[in-house]
């Protein structure tokens, strides 16, 4: 493992639990994030080719009970081991098991979805192309695309210092152009994409991107 996927998931090992402590209500605070997670699992459900969809970067799960309300079966992938024990704990209902996105454990056009909530922000330049590939890889065709991002400039930030534990990573507030283009290359097409602007009122200071695609035929 290259040193800075190991800093990565090292980091995220220490935040776990301050990820299931404080982050686990987020979804119930930006009815954004649920309009647009809602409208990717209509999608997903309307192209009839099965409810299996995959949480790229899941942490500690907390996405997967609303995906589940809205019919899907989720499961859920993350790079921390500390994440996911986390998440097999505190939600016990669903699988969750260490991978890394630019290995994915999953047969080709295997899922309905996937959904990069957050998580695709990682992947530094070099990663991406093989990544999103991955994604393409095991959805099927006609199959979805939904991720969450926050937006900038795609320049390298570094993250985790706020919650004060000591740690830090690599971070990219990749830009919607930027992030379309990678989605497009891997044989997405957009189908909706949104932002929220920040001071907005939702307790946001810096741009949110979103974007739903599907996989071509």
């Amino acid at each position: 493992m290259d040193p800075k996927t190991e800093e990565l998931r090292a980091a995220h090992d220490a935040l776990a639990e301050f990820y299931a402590a404080n982050l686990t209500d987020t979804l119930a605070e930006f009815p954004v994030d649920r309009a647009v997670l809602g409208l990717f699992a209509e999608f997903v459900l309307a192209a009839g080719l099965g409810t299996d969809v995959l949480d790229v970067g899941c942490g500690t799960g907390r996405l997967e009970p609303f995906l589940a309300s809205r019919g899907l079966t989720p499961r859920g992938v993350d790079l921390s081991p500390g994440m996911i024990e986390v998440a097999r704990r505190d939600r016990p209902d669903f699988t969750f098991e260490v991978a890394d996105v630019r290995e994915l454990p999953f047969a080709d056009a295997s899922l309905a979805g996937v959904v990069g909530w957050y998580s695709l922000m990682y992947l530094a330049p070099g990663d991406r192309a093989v990544a999103f590939a991955e994604l393409a890889r095991v959805v099927r065709p006609g199959g979805f695309l939904a991720t969450a991002f926050k937006a900038g400039d795609s320049t390298l930030r570094r993250g985790g210092k706020g919650a004060n534990l000591g740690v830090e990573f690599d971070v990219y507030w990749m830009s919607p152009a930027d992030m379309e283009s990678q989605v497009n290359a891997a044989g997405f097409t957009t189908v909706h994409w949104a932002g929220r602007p920040a001071g907005n009122g939702l307790g946001d200071n810096q741009p949110q991107g979103y974007l739903l695609a599907v996989r071509g035929r």
